[in-house]
């Protein structure tokens, strides 16, 4: 597939719209030739599921048909763009809920049988590895991309999973979580620390003032495979919680946060370097909602034996930027898409 190396060197200027709506963020955004974004549109909606502790699948589907078109429109707007600029439409196909993938999907389908516009389906997962390649506008100076080999910790709320890619859309898994996801694991942990959803900033938000050393949580290693599992960690969690609460104390939220967070993170980093010195990699990459913490970006960005790429806070949740990016490097290898094509909720990278 990657005989002709200047197959991913275009000459001229190609804009992809990208569509997102895999969980619970319509998304859209106009990407550039791959790196240059020209617009960005998120509809979140976190206020609503809160209440529910989390996604709320019914609830998601029926959002995304309210906002999706004012989304998609405000991204074409703000790129001073209409479709007839546009060179190909990137859709999520998978994995992710049915019902929210199913909306993104049909509009995209529409979209490209009115305007004859080339139809593109995107792995979400992809979409995150490829966040990397774009080039925010406030970035100082000229950011290289990442150079292959690459290993990439792709880490959310619905992954956690490390691969090895030798060059562009070329991925082999080297393994992943058996149980929890490490986003997950934030989640239920802050639902037992009584912190609101999503677990991940409010953990990160209550850590700040917790001690990562006050609870020593274990670490699942999976020595001798590149596997991760959170589970353990979490149930740890669970009965030192109870444990508190039956000796009638008040639970020391901020240290539990602390001491969780850090124990995520070691396994996380530990198990991404040692692979790195295994695979012995040009580049580290880490993506995913989990990359926004704080504490993990610091751990990698601290290590000084591999160039590290994370993408900045606002392209490591869920959006159409990466989508669009992915959708640029498959529209060059000469990916296109029937009207068949369908979503694949369960839709695996390898």
């Amino acid at each position: 597939m990657m005989e002709n190396k200047n197959k991913f060197e275009n000459g001229r200027l190609l804009r992809i719209l990208g569509i997102e709506t895999s969980c619970d963020e319509t998304a859209a955004a106009v990407v550039e030739n791959g790196r240059h974004i020209l617009s960005s549109e998120i509809a979140s909606q976190i206020e609503i599921h809160a209440r529910y502790g989390g996604v709320f699948p019914e609830v998601a589907s029926r959002q995304h048909v309210r906002t999706i078109y004012t989304v998609i429109d405000d991204a074409l707007s703000q790129a001073h763009l209409s479709l007839d600029n546009i060179d190909a439409i990137a859709v999520t196909r998978g994995p992710g809920l049915a019902g929210s993938l199913v909306v993104g999907m049909n509009v995209a389908k529409g979209l490209a049988l009115a305007r004859n516009i080339p139809l593109i389906g995107v792995n979400h997962l992809e979409g995150h590895i490829y966040s990397a390649w774009v080039k925010p506008d406030d970035a100082e100076g000229e950011k290289p991309d990442p150079q292959f080999p690459i290993l990439a910790l792709l880490v959310s709320g619905g992954h956690t999973e490390l691969y090895l890619m030798k060059d562009h859309l070329q991925y082999e898994r080297l393994g992943g979580t058996l149980d929890d996801a490490a986003g997950e694991a934030f989640d239920k942990v802050a639902r037992l620390l009584g912190l609101s959803y999503p677990g991940g900033p409010s953990i990160q938000e209550a850590a700040m003032e917790g001690k990562p050393k006050a609870f020593q949580f274990p670490r699942a290693y999976l020595e001798g495979t590149w596997n991760f599992s959170f589970s353990g960690m979490k149930t740890a969690v669970l009965r030192v919680v109870r444990g508190i609460e039956k000796s009638g104390r008040s639970l020391p939220v901020a240290d539990l946060a602390a001491s969780f967070q850090a124990a995520v993170v070691d396994v996380l980093a530990g198990k991404t370097l040692l692979a790195a010195r295994e695979f012995n990699p040009k580049v580290i990459l880490v993506a995913g909602g989990v990359s926004a913490n704080q504490a993990l970006r610091q751990t990698f960005m601290d290590q000084t034996d591999y160039v590290v790429h994370i993408p900045p806070l606002s392209l490591c949740t869920d959006n159409g930027v990466m989508i669009a990016t992915a959708g640029y490097f498959r529209f060059l290898n000469g990916q296109r898409d029937d009207l068949q094509i369908d979503v694949l909720p369960t839709w695996t990278l390898v």
